[in-house]
């Protein structure tokens, strides 16, 4: 008799969802009559993330202890059952943003696409080992370089999918190849048994540390790995890009979180410093590039930068404190980030060209909830009262002071002082330029409705808000997630 290992299904469920989810998806789109396919496809993928959501929880519920899997490939653990739901909301959002586009073609393929991206990232965010890492790395990867270039008719979105293709291809080829380097230094590719194989200051091992750090800082579009993300966040379809900006990180920073502590504590005081260092790269990039910026998506890409560098002073913190700034900090900022861009979108379709401060001028006029609701965004970006980015940012100054790097917290102030201009410049677009002047130039009447993209909207500005009443659950949950960690 061949022994086999044993399959736990559940921790295999919210992945296993959204793949059954894609192929579903896919065979619609060929066996459905043309009439069916609008609906079929966003139906099949939102419920599909909407099953992983769950299977996700439950498996947050009854995983106290985590448990490594399948020859230790990944685990059965609260911090990838969390940071799965968190993905799993993101692309429902998403799917709801989406649905209302009727000039998108391959419906079905992109809905498919969607789904395998998600159900990547749920695979990567559980990887307990090099190899799983990189084959979830590039499952969802590929998923997002043809989604990137999905709007075949439009030259930016297909330039957006090759400079995303050459960028993430180097990236993922650094991360191969420092994981070869570590496996050379120590001879495993466990994550825990990398760590208990005591290679020290090994050269090989800190060079794979290095390309492991710069593999994951390409794909949270932290500074100075950023280069892919205004071109690609600007050229993308706009719904590509909320889904990036949202679950994307939030895969990149937790699996950094997790590899770093569990695979390379020996040589923790070498990582935090360059972790902390990208954090103040970042917060100047993403800072000081954004305030001349006019397209509102290559704005919201800085945004984007700068905010990884935030979540990386809660990686650099190297504890259980920075571990729960980090995870409460993705919940709000999935939530703001979507639903900033699901603004962009609705302009977008009401303009039929690309959203700038200038043509977003009169909007919160116009259409007063979705004004509101990008001023809620943009005051949670900031990190103003009222709103989940202030308690986010308050956790990770407080984490980075437990960790005495004070000089992080200094930084991270002038980046937040920083920031105010652009996106108190987003609001004046807003409100403070006559939509009289700009609506016989640009507005062409009312728009579609689109009841979707407000749900949408909507959702996120109760995440974006709740997320300041309620903080004490979610640090509970976040909490709760950390403890996987051996910190």
């Amino acid at each position: 008799m061949i022994p086999t290992p044993t399959v736990d299904w559940l921790a295999l469920a919210p992945t296993l969802s959204l793949l059954a989810a894609s192929g579903i998806a896919l065979l619609g789109s060929v066996l459905t009559p043309a009439w069916m396919r609008r609906w079929f496809a966003p139906l099949v993928a939102f419920a599909g993330f909407i099953t992983a959501g769950v299977f996700a929880a439950v498996v947050f519920d009854e995983s106290a202890q985590a448990r490594s899997l399948i020859a230790e490939s990944f685990t059965r653990d609260r911090l990838g059952a969390l940071a799965a739901v968190i993905i799993a909301g993101a692309g429902a959002l998403t799917v709801l943003l989406a649905w209302g586009d009727s000039r998108r073609d391959h419906v079905g393929e992109y809905y498919a696409l969607l789904a395998a991206a998600g159900g990547g990232m749920v695979f990567f965010v559980t990887s307990t080992n090099l190899m799983t890492l990189f084959l979830g790395l590039e499952w969802f990867s590929i998923a997002l370089y043809v989604l990137c270039a999905m709007d075949t008719h439009r030259e930016a979105s297909l330039e957006a999918g090759l400079k995303y293709l050459i960028v993430g291809a180097f990236g993922s080829s650094v991360l191969l190849f420092g994981s070869a380097l570590v496996y050379g230094a120590t001879g495993e590719i466990g994550f825990s048994a990398i760590a208990d194989a005591g290679a020290g200051d090994d050269v090989l091992l800190l060079a794979g540390l290095a390309m492991l750090i710069a593999g994951l800082g390409f794909k949270a579009s932290a500074a100075p790995f950023h280069m892919w993300t205004p071109d690609v966040y600007q050229g993308a379809p706009t719904s590509v890009t909320a889904f990036m900006s949202a679950a994307t990180k939030v895969a990149a920073l937790v699996v950094m979180l997790r590899v770093l502590v569990v695979a390379f504590p020996e040589q923790s005081d070498l990582w935090t410093v360059t972790v902390a260092v990208i954090a103040v790269a970042s917060l100047a990039v993403g800072n000081f590039a954004a305030l001349v910026q006019r397209d509102v998506k290559r704005l919201l890409a800085y945004s984007s930068v700068s905010h990884a560098g935030f979540m990386l002073i809660a990686v650099a913190a190297n504890s259980e404190l920075g571990g729960k700034a980090l995870l409460y900090y993705l919940i709000p900022y999935g939530a703001m980030s979507i639903g900033s861009f699901a603004v962009v979108a609705a302009r977008e379709r009401e303009l039929e060209a690309p959203v700038t401060l200038e043509n977003l001028g009169g909007l919160g006029w116009e259409r007063p909830f979705l004004g509101a609701a990008m001023w809620v965004f943009m005051l949670g970006f900031m990190g103003m009262p009222l709103t989940g980015g202030l308690i986010g940012k308050l956790y990770v100054f407080a984490a980075a002071y437990e960790a005495g790097w004070w000089w992080l917290i200094i930084a991270g102030v002038i980046a937040t002082a920083i920031s105010l201009y652009y996106y108190l410049g987003v609001v004046r677009a807003l409100y403070l330029r006559p939509a009289a002047e700009l609506r016989p130039a640009v507005a062409g009447g009312s728009p579609p409705l689109d009841p979707l993209l407000h749900v949408t909207v909507l959702v996120s500005v109760v995440v974006t808000i709740g997320s300041f009443f309620f903080v004490q659950p979610l640090i509970d949950l976040a909490g709760d997630a950390v403890a996987s960690l051996p910190f």
